[in-house]
């Protein structure tokens, strides 16, 4: 008798991402692979509609209206999909094709990754666990590709070409580098045309995009979850220094279409990072050295300084000031604070300074 296939497990974070979660679950559950997928949606205490609209997505009480720019011609999905609704903490089983699990707080991006990961760990089917992010939209064959390369064999890590939403021509990243003298990323291959380049030798990255990752159930029992301290940026490069033996991957034709920094205000070609995002990428940039490059904490520190204070000959000062306190480890500036107003999840993204 023939066995079940196995299932690629889908962990999709979302924080304040309604206008955004729609297209991906429409993505998602029309590609040509759908049944073997498991997703869970982990809302990460959002304060807009982001939870009415999965519900409402899954009945069909929502229409899905693709937006006006998508550059995938999104498979319409037949409605009701059916759905669990449970909080942080239950156990009990599931074997819906899409959860959507809640959390009480925001406990960043780590956190809400590590608590979709436990829920479909549980799942003896699961042989994969694909970390998307919420403002992606996947084209219908790229689940098919990755599932292929599971069912043939033993894997680590694992990801694919991720291209600019907004500019369906151009390549956001193929994986990425990290500088040894300052801890500072770069994306390879980021800004070419997508036609004509072709991805990078795997063995070569330092690791992989947190936007678009693939891990075996053998990495997730030997080198363990996410960091969650880090709350924003960074998690998935520790991630990845901590791999031991487990190679990294690319998967050719699998590629994604992904925003980027639609929750946060992540710096882009046409826009400086917000304090906000410059706080936890400095802050993380100086934690991840003292984790994992040492004896390169003073030229990073020189470096932060540097970055400083270019930014604020720019015109950025409340943003050079975010950079020098997550830096050195100072009370977050009333920008960054401000946004985070709960007092538990102040505790996970500020720690000892909230």
């Amino acid at each position: 008798m023939q066995s079940t296939p196995s299932k690629l497990g889908v962990v999709v974070v979302a924080f304040n991402s309604g206008a955004v979660i729609g297209e991906c679950l429409e993505s998602l559950f029309g590609a040509d692979a759908a049944g073997r997928l498991a997703v869970v949606v982990v809302d990460n205490a959002s304060t807009d509609e982001t939870r009415a609209i999965v519900e409402g997505w899954a009945s069909g009480a929502r229409p899905f209206v693709a937006g006006k720019t998508c550059p995938v011609a999104l498979r319409s999905v037949p409605k009701p999909v059916a759905i669990d609704i449970r909080a942080v903490g239950e156990t009990k089983p599931s074997t819906a094709p899409l959860t959507l699990l809640t959390s009480a707080v925001n406990g960043g991006f780590a956190y809400g990754v590590n608590r979709g990961l436990e829920w479909l760990a549980a799942r003896d089917d699961v042989a994969g666990f694909w970390v998307l992010n919420p403002d992606s939209v996947v084209p219908p064959h790229t689940p098919a590709r990755y599932l292929a390369r599971i069912d043939a064999a033993p894997f680590g890590m694992l990801s694919s070409r991720c291209i600019y939403y907004e500019r369906p021509d151009t390549v956001q990243t193929d994986g990425g580098f990290v500088n040894r003298m300052n801890g500072v990323c770069s994306a390879a291959n980021i800004g070419k045309p997508v036609a004509g380049t072709p991805l990078p030798d795997a063995s070569a990255l330092d690791f992989l995009t947190g936007a678009n990752t693939v891990v075996s159930r053998a990495f997730l029992d030997a080198v363990g979850p996410m960091p969650e301290d880090y709350f924003l940026y960074y998690e998935e490069v520790d991630w990845a220094f901590r791999r031991g033996g487990f190679a990294l991957e690319l998967v050719a034709d699998a590629e994604i279409y992904h925003h980027g920094g639609t929750s946060i205000g992540s710096g882009a070609a046409h826009r400086r990072a917000t304090a906000f995002a410059n706080y936890f990428n400095h802050r993380n940039r100086i934690r991840f050295v003292g984790r994992h490059l040492g004896s390169a904490r003073a030229t990073a520190l020189g470096w932060t300084f540097a970055k400083a204070a270019q930014i604020a000959l720019e015109g950025g000062r409340k943003e050079a000031c975010a950079i020098l306190a997550g830096a050195l480890g100072m009370k977050p500036p009333r920008e960054v604070s401000s946004r985070i107003a709960d007092p538990a999840a102040r505790a996970f993204a500020f720690g000892e300074q909230a």
